[in-house]
């Protein structure tokens, strides 16, 4: 049950078909399984998405809104293959537009052992960190339009980069599993631009089961550690901050806790016809350190203490094999000290509660095809916004199943 439980194919994980590691014949070991997912969305929103701003909180990666109007979001392409009995590697990458120019983006080029004794496994390479729940899934399989709002805050949209991960499967009914990451560090939240030592540290304890035949269960607790140096604050735009002449920037300690709990029900434990889906994760940051806010020639610096905290919570019902109707809350509130003018400028003045609430219904053709209609009331910027999303969201070639 270990195994099986941590895999789920076909339309119980979304776009997938059941192709996933590990389990490749020897016969087709040197023909990589290759699969593009196409994805773009038409976004309607009452303010201009390049101001998008959470009080609070210094954004970077990939925290900004979709395009306003019709665009097409991230091409993926991925390949994977094992490598031989004792590897598996997998390269996916993105083409992606930002502020007109489009650029491919390595998202994750990673090698992982096979069968290992003692429940033991080996990954390196770039890889989306094991960090909480939904951090670990490519936006295509996700359930809404967009990240939650605590993942876009804290996470950039989402945290991958270079480095190496340990990890241990227990020998027990239930799942157990322990992994540590050591990374490079460079992108959002960490932002170390150090020597060769690792910038970010992150620890994950994973348990899960199943009740009866027809739910099934996950919680996780995670952290990660780092060290910012000259992190870039104000609107995000692009990927690697560093890049980026920001006004304000931050140095100094970030210490990342979140808890994630995921619910599942589907009668016998078949979700192909119906299921529900309960999924929610807290996040707190505590960072100590300074604030530098540049004024043309010359900055200002001063001390900086903040609490963020951040849950998001979700519910998503299959009523037929094709059709999926989904709720979701989202909250942020912060207790950010130090010099009042410097944080405000800096964005980093305490906005108050920042919530948004979201509905979602989608139709899935087939396995390989998703169009998606959300609705969401969002209460983060100075005026309260209503807004429309229409995504579409297509499969070609073979694709990974997805985890739990």
């Amino acid at each position: 049950m270990r195994r099986a439980f941590l895999v789920v194919s076909g339309l119980a994980a979304g776009l997938s078909l059941p192709v996933a590691h590990g389990q490749q014949s020897a016969g087709n070991a040197f023909n990589p399984a290759i699969s593009l997912v196409l994805s773009g969305q038409y976004a309607s929103y009452g303010y201009d998405p390049a101001e998008f701003a959470l009080p609070g909180f210094q954004l970077g990666g990939e925290a900004h809104p979709k395009p306003e109007g019709l665009s097409a979001d991230h091409t993926e392409l991925v390949l994977s293959a094992n490598i031989d009995h004792r590897f598996y590697g997998q390269v996916s990458a993105a083409l992606a537009t930002h502020d007109d120019e489009t650029k491919v983006e390595l998202e994750e080029a990673f090698v992982e052992t096979l069968g290992l004794p003692a429940g033991l496994g080996v990954k390196f390479g770039r890889f989306r960190s094991g960090l909480g729940y939904i951090n670990q899934q490519h936006g295509h399989a996700w359930d809404f339009v967009d990240a939650p709002l605590p993942v876009q805050a804290f996470l950039g949209g989402g945290y991958y980069d270079d480095g190496l991960r340990l990890s241990w499967l227990a020998p027990t009914d239930t799942m157990l599993e322990i992994s540590v990451e050591a990374l490079r560090g460079r992108r959002f939240p960490a932002a170390d631009e150090g020597g060769g030592a690792p910038g970010a540290y992150t620890a994950s304890i994973k348990v899960g089961g199943d009740v009866g035949a027809s739910h099934s269960w996950q919680a996780g607790i995670s952290g990660l550690w780092a060290s910012p140096r000259q992190r870039g604050g104000g609107h995000a735009h692009g990927h690697d901050d560093h890049d980026h002449d920001h006004a304000a920037h931050f140095s100094g300690d970030s210490d990342l806790l979140v808890l994630d709990l995921v619910w599942k029900w589907a009668p016998g434990g078949n979700a192909a016809g119906r299921g529900l889906v309960l999924q929610s994760e807290y996040f707190q940051r505590r960072e100590d350190g300074a604030v530098e806010v540049a004024h043309g020639d010359h900055s200002h610096h001063a001390d900086y203490r903040g609490t963020q905290r951040g849950w998001y919570g979700q519910a998503v019902y299959r009523f037929s094999p094709r059709w999926r109707a989904g709720l979701r809350y989202d909250r942020l509130w912060s207790d950010n000290r130090g010099d009042p003018e410097l944080l405000a400028e800096a964005g980093l003045a305490d906005g108050g509660s920042l919530w948004r609430a979201s509905a979602m219904l989608d139709f899935a053709t087939s396995e390989f095809a998703r169009l998606r209609l959300q609705y969401t009331r969002d209460e983060t910027q100075p005026k309260a916004d209503d807004q429309w999303l229409l995504q579409y969201v297509m499969a070609l070639g073979a694709h990974g199943a997805h985890g739990f």
